[in-house]
């Protein structure tokens, strides 16, 4: 391989191992790192650790939290819900 397509690949695996480090898929991120380490990158430190804020896993909405219905925010909205948690239809 040429020295350009060197770099698109270490650009391309750079890619690839952040989308595992994001869903906390440690073994591929190893398997990534050999494959960068085999075409000569690095690895930096700031690799190494999540960016601040990500660590923390989402809150659930299962146990009907309120609050973390209302952060929801996004998708089709709740249907109305008696005491026992049926649908109740109009």
């Amino acid at each position: 391989m040429t020295q350009k397509e060197d770099r698109k690949m270490i650009a391309a695996l750079l890619r690839e191992r952040e989308s595992y480090v994001r869903r906390g898929e440690t073994d591929r991120v190893r398997q990534v790192d050999e494959q960068l380490a085999h075409y000569g990158h690095e690895p930096e430190q700031a690799d190494e650790t999540e960016p601040a804020g990500r660590g923390a896993a989402p809150a659930s909405t299962a146990d009907g939290d309120a609050a973390a219905e209302e952060r929801r925010g996004r998708g089709r909205p709740r249907k109305p819900r008696d005491d026992a948690g049926n649908i109740v239809r109009d």
